[in-house]
């Protein structure tokens, strides 16, 4: 292949096979990867010089599409409850096609590093048909300097080819959408996909899959700093809020996406921030607003006005999830933080569409644990006042669907980390209050971030609490400058009985989840489960 950049000679695309008549830039600087974007038509320019691109329908690869390769080296270290397995023939032959046709294509190639500080750092290596990717993940990840290019080998390599399309029967496959780990050789294959996240996903899925073996702690969320050194970590899945709450005025953000806890501390995973947009404003968060419209920014799925080229974050366009990738730097106050010592305070984060858990509660280690592990979320799609019941899904550590191991290796590591460091721990809900999705109201933002405020400032150390009767944990009954009602999800609903009727049924959810791993954990994570709580009252 004609190849020109700075790069290793010795280790390049040969090394997994690529070969052919197509062309690569390697690790080309933002200009030019943005001049490369807008030429190809890629994506087009906002009127301060972010680039905005389209991932276009359909929707993001589901669940079905992601794949971990089943051999010898997998068959004992995955947990292949709903994961999906690809068995190495079939594999091989989606690797072969793929190379095939990016061997005649235009490539970018970035060299980059995830994670940092002594063995927390990983060399990863992306392979990409769209200058854009290439733009996204350099704004994601960390940068080597230019003298170490050279001599850069990867221990992760990802393709990332859109133009292929897999072939169901031919690769074993359910769609012509795919994204294939193998863990073993240490490379990722993404196809038939614009959604960039999918690259820093499959990324996490293998570090996930390495780092603890390293007594690391792989972590989805963001993590801030007070002025005091104290270290908050906010953990959820996407949408419940952890960058926002992360980006608070009076806190410095220190990782956001992915972070690593180990016995020395809080280090970022990425250099870079893939925040969400929609209904972003200067006045509700003017550090973020400021950043994704940076030069060198990239926006998904942002509607942009057509003479203007204004932005418009309030335009829900049919394209699907509007997020912004951009470097920490670009964040005023924000640095990705290569140790930032043990956690405070930890933050879970849930979105409860069904309206039963309080805005907030403080959690035991083990109250904790159990929640980290059962990673609750719930859709409200489809329901309607007095309509259908909102859908639950449970995702271990918030990211189930990139975390290969057994939710007992990653629970095992939190509970060392919460013995030895005794952090304060709450669960936070940002979805409902007063009634399940269509009947209740969003938690407004206004109120949680107060309620953070006060665990973080300690307002709440000598608060009155009292105890859940449906989940068992504590929740306080008065807060200043808080309506205590607000406090207590049961006072908010139309009805109590109707209270009492969901939080049943979700009480019913969780304990139905828990029993796949409810044997790999000890008796006081049992004792947490909140069906126990119900039938001690």
């Amino acid at each position: 292949m004609n190849q020109t950049g700075t790069r290793n000679e010795d280790h390049g695309v040969e090394a997994i096979g690529l070969d052919g008549t197509g062309r690569v830039f390697w690790n080309l600087g933002e200009a030019a990867l943005l001049e490369r974007a807008v030429a190809r038509a890629e994506g087009r320019l906002s009127d301060t010089g972010a680039l905005v691109a389209a991932t276009a329908p359909p929707a993001g690869p589901g669940p079905d599409d992601r794949y971990i390769v089943r051999d010898a080296a997998s068959e004992d270290r995955v947990w292949w409850d709903g994961v999906n397995a690809l068995d190495r023939d079939r594999f091989e032959r989606l690797k072969a096609d793929m190379l095939a046709h990016a061997g005649g294509r235009t490539l970018f190639a970035q060299d980059l590093r995830a994670g940092t500080g002594p063995g927390r750092r990983v060399n990863v290596r992306v392979l990409s048909e769209h200058a854009w990717h290439a733009l996204f993940v350099r704004n994601m990840l960390f940068r080597p300097e230019a003298a170490e290019l050279p001599g850069f080998v990867p221990e992760l390599t990802i393709l990332c080819a859109p133009g292929f399309r897999a072939e169901p029967e031919t690769h074993g496959v359910r769609s012509s959408t795919v994204v294939a780990v193998d863990l073993a050789q240490g490379l990722v294959l993404i196809a038939g996909t614009l959604h960039a996240g999918e690259i820093t996903a499959s990324l996490f899925a293998w570090l996930a899959h390495a780092l603890p073996d390293r007594g690391l702690l792989p972590l989805a969320g963001a993590a801030s700093i007070g002025a005091a050194g104290d270290v908050a970590v906010f953990l959820g899945r996407p949408g419940t809020g952890t960058t926002t709450l992360a980006t608070d005025p009076a806190r410095t953000l220190i990782a956001d996406g992915a972070h690593i806890w180990s016995a020395d501390g809080i280090g970022a995973v990425a250099g870079g921030s893939h925040a969400r947009t929609l209904g972003l404003s200067p006045d509700a968060a003017p550090a973020l607003y400021a950043a994704v419209r940076r030069f060198g920014s990239v926006m998904e799925n942002v509607a942009l006005d057509p003479d203007s080229r204004v932005p418009d974050f309030d335009d829900p366009v049919p394209a699907g999830d509007a997020r912004a990738a951009f470097p920490l730097s670009f964040l005023a106050g924000a640095r990705a933080e290569e140790n930032a010592g043990a956690p405070k305070h930890i933050f879970l984060l849930v979105g409860d569409a069904f309206g039963v858990l309080p805005p907030i509660a403080r959690l035991t280690p083990a109250q904790a644990l159990y929640h980290y592990l059962s990673g609750y979320g719930a859709t409200p799609e489809g329901t309607e006042a007095g309509g259908e019941m909102p859908r639950a899904t449970f995702c271990a550590g918030g990211a189930a669907a990139v975390l290969p191991c057994h939710p007992s290796v990653y629970g095992g590591l939190l509970r060392d980390l919460l013995a030895r460091h005794a952090p304060g721990c709450w669960l936070v809900n940002t979805g409902w209050i007063g009634g399940r999705a269509g009947i209740g109201q969003r938690v407004p933002l206004a109120l949680t971030r107060r309620l953070v405020e006060a665990a973080l400032s300690g307002a709440l150390d000598g608060a009155e609490f009292r105890t859940d009767p449906n989940f068992g944990f504590a929740v306080p009954t008065g807060i200043e400058g808080v309506d205590p009602r607000l406090l207590d999800p049961a006072r908010n609903w139309p009805t109590r009985i109707d209270y009492s009727m969901t939080a049943r049924r979700l009480v019913g959810l969780f304990s139905a989840n828990f029993a796949r791993f409810e044997k790999a954990v000890d008796d006081e994570v049992r004792a947490a489960q909140p069906g126990l709580a119900i039938a001690a009252e």
